[in-house]
């Protein structure tokens, strides 16, 4: 079992057992895998982690997870596995329980009966047998349907699907998003559509959503089988009353439905894959709009999608933000904006789903009725929450994202603008119905930012002047606060001549255990910025240590074993100095639990023998960082070369509570630095925005 594993059967983290590999010497030792993922032998994990006391009592979800991972892995004993999971949610539990006692060749020839009326439905197996060595398998397997339902076992065989790639470009849709796909596709007081249709399937979590609102026929084509099969099983489990129909295949060389008109389309088509059939596909009937380029691959899925529906039919698409504005996409989105297809473009949040590191965008499409009116406007949507700050948060932090938010004024404004596609109010900075002639200039550019943000914003000069008033008294109290910290104690001179100290370098300290060298794994997780609600530890980023804000970054739901997990008390510095400077930061409570990201060093001091501030200072004193770096164009610190007075711990803790000081200092400037520049961006749209006046010649008193 993999380190993961162990996390989930011991119901701790990830960072809980990498920090027990490297503190408990009697750990088990890997017994395969890699050394980057290695693999632990069960029964010695389950033995070390009782007697520790950390084994909780397992679930037969646990028990099928470990079945699974120790029994044979081809696509038709899954596919199997799958169709005996949908054949049991069909029998009362009564009959199940029966069946988990019988001897193993009739619960073997038991699972081939009931499972086989199923297997047509199931890509993958049609050769549907079951052994009697499979015996075991198959009663832990029918103990997790039993007891915690088929819907349940089936997200435990999901758990290994390797669908999700960045090399692929192929990406589960969170639920989330998935939920408000499937909500914009019903009109106001419209019915549901009833044929809907993913062309990229995965495991069918669109499709589920359309289901739970009223779709009732399901059409799901996926190129990889095993991904494939799983959606028909979660399907015909999840979507009962629904008839689903799905198909394994390249959906843009071999249309598995070519002749279905579906009343919607859902999709989140893979990001950036080139092999798409760029060369085989030249003359395709389906591109309307022009032969996309190769790599703009998401405007051939979109119009894929467009030709299976019929006229008026509408379809939901998760869009990478680059196709809005890509030159090379710029011909194919011309055609499709001037022949109305495009209806809405939706940005979401940041972080909302994968990739984590930028924004997707939601395009509604419509495939015109020939003797329609066409649209004279495309609805552009900026959600809320994505990038906000306040001038209360520390530098850099992002607030946390109110996605329920989000989703409100996404739906609002859709459902507004559909409603009243010629009437629609523009709503400040989240919505505006965008001319069509506007759109078909040199660049074609779709991103609802351009056009939203672009919009001016209206206020009331009463609330702008209110506004701009108390911003001004935050700034004075910022600046009190600044000549405070820079006033207090005089810095009196060391004498005539500078003080002088032996010194060691920071190698010398390592072999003397007086501190410890910690780097981040090869194989880190994305630095993009994470979700702050997310319980996942996040990441801490060369950028968050330079800018002294919290960390930022978004952590993988499998990081590597070797992680690096932050405590209290540790100095990071990072690798390369950034315009010949270079600042080290102390881990104070609200770092601890988080992981240290790429380009950082993490230096971690023995208490009793340094003092955390003492050595940041030292370790970034400029004439430090420059005998110890190399490089020109990048600089790198090499952290063993940095040298550190040997002083006594009280005389380290005197010079740590003045370099304690000196960071309070540089935190106060910068939310005055801050508060000055919003205070004078907010004067500043007032003033241009006609609704401040000029002060006067001589300031009123305040």
């Amino acid at each position: 079992m993999t380190a993961a594993e162990i996390s989930r059967l011991a119901g701790v983290t990830r960072a809980t057992v990498s920090n027990w590999r490297r503190r408990h010497p009697d750990f088990p030792a890997p017994s395969g895998g890699t050394e980057a993922s290695p693999a632990y032998d069960l029964e010695a994990v389950r033995a070390w982690l009782a007697a520790r006391g950390q084994l909780p009592a397992s679930s037969p979800a646990d028990d099928l997870r470990t079945a699974l991972r120790a029994s044979a892995s081809d696509l038709a004993h899954r596919s199997g596995l799958l169709t005996l999971v949908v054949a049991a949610s069909r029998i009362p539990d009564s009959k199940v329980e029966t069946a988990i006692g019988l001897p193993d060749d009739r619960m073997s020839a038991w699972a081939q009966k009931t499972s086989r009326s199923y297997a047509d439905d199931i890509p993958g197996a049609d050769d549907l047998t079951y052994q009697p060595e499979e015996a075991e398998l198959l009663r832990t397997l029918l103990r997790c349907i039993a007891e915690e339902g088929a819907a349940r076992t089936l997200e435990v065989f999901a758990e290994g699907d390797i669908s999700d790639s960045k090399v692929s470009g192929a990406y589960r849709t969170p639920p989330s998003i998935a939920d408000l796909m499937a909500d914009l596709l019903a009109g106001p007081g419209e019915p549901y559509p009833e044929r809907v249709f993913d062309p990229a399937c995965g495991v069918g979590g669109l499709l589920l959503a359309a289901a739970a609102r009223g779709a009732r026929e399901l059409y799901g084509q996926d190129i990889v089988p095993l991904v494939a099969a799983q959606a028909a099983a979660r399907l015909a489990v999840q979507a009962e009353e629904a008839k689903s129909h799905v198909r394994v295949g390249d959906s843009m060389r071999d249309d598995a439905f070519p002749t279905l008109v579906a009343d919607a389309v859902l999709c989140a088509p893979p990001y950036g894959h080139r092999e798409w059939g760029h060369e085989d596909l030249a003359y395709d009937p389906r591109w309307v709009f022009g032969l996309p380029p190769k790599g703009e691959s998401e405007l051939a899925w979109l119009q894929h999608c467009l030709a299976h529906l019929a006229p008026g039919g509408r379809a939901v698409l998760l869009m990478p933000p680059g196709s809005a504005f890509r030159p090379s996409g710029r011909r194919v989105r011309a055609e499709m904006v001037r022949s109305g297809a495009l209806r809405a473009v939706i940005a979401l949040p940041i972080g909302m789903a994968q990739p984590l590191h930028i924004g997707l965008q939601l395009w509604l499409l419509e495939r015109p009725h020939p003797q329609a009116t066409l649209p004279s406007a495309v609805l552009m949507v900026d959600t809320p929450g994505a990038e906000t700050t306040s001038a209360d948060d520390t530098p850099g932090r992002r607030s946390p994202l109110d996605w329920p938010a989000a989703r409100a004024a996404a739906l609002a404004a859709w459902k507004d603008f559909d409603r009243h596609p010629d009437n629609f109010d523009p709503i400040p900075g989240v919505a505006r119905a965008v001319p069509v002639v506007d759109l078909l200039d040199e660049a074609v550019d779709l991103s609802p930012a351009r056009h939203v943000r672009a919009t001016p914003v209206s206020a009331k000069p009463d609330e702008l002047a209110e506004m701009a008033y108390e911003l001004r008294n935050r700034l004075r109290r910022a600046a009190t606060g600044l000549v405070t910290l820079s006033g207090g104690h005089s810095w009196s001179p060391a004498g005539a001549d500078p003080r002088s100290w032996r010194s060691a370098s920071v190698a010398d300290l390592l072999r003397g255990d007086a501190l410890t060298l910690l780097r981040a794994p090869a194989a880190i997780r994305s630095s993009s910025p994470a979700v702050q609600n997310s319980e996942v530890p996040r990441t801490l980023t060369a950028r968050d240590v330079m800018s002294r804000r919290p960390a930022s970054g978004a952590a993988e739901e499998e990081p590597s074993d070797e992680d690096v997990t932050i405590q209290a008390g540790d100095v990071i510095l990072p690798e390369m100095l950034h315009e010949g400077i270079s600042t080290a930061r102390v881990a104070d409570a609200s770092d601890a639990g988080h992981l240290l990201g790429r380009h950082l060093h993490l230096l971690r001091p023995d208490p009793a023998r340094l003092d955390p501030w003492f050595l940041a200072g030292f370790l970034a004193a400029e004439n430090n960082l420059n005998a110890a770096s190399s490089g020109t164009t990048v600089v790198r610190i090499d952290p063993r070369r940095l040298r550190i007075p040997l002083l006594p711990l009280a005389e380290q803790q005197r010079y740590g509570k003045a370099f304690r000081q000196l960071h309070a200092l540089r935190v106060a400037a910068d939310i005055a630095n801050r508060l000055a520049d919003e205070a004078a961006r907010t004067l500043a749209a007032g003033l241009t925005g006609g609704a401040l006046l000029p002060p006067d010649a001589a300031p009123r008193s305040t």
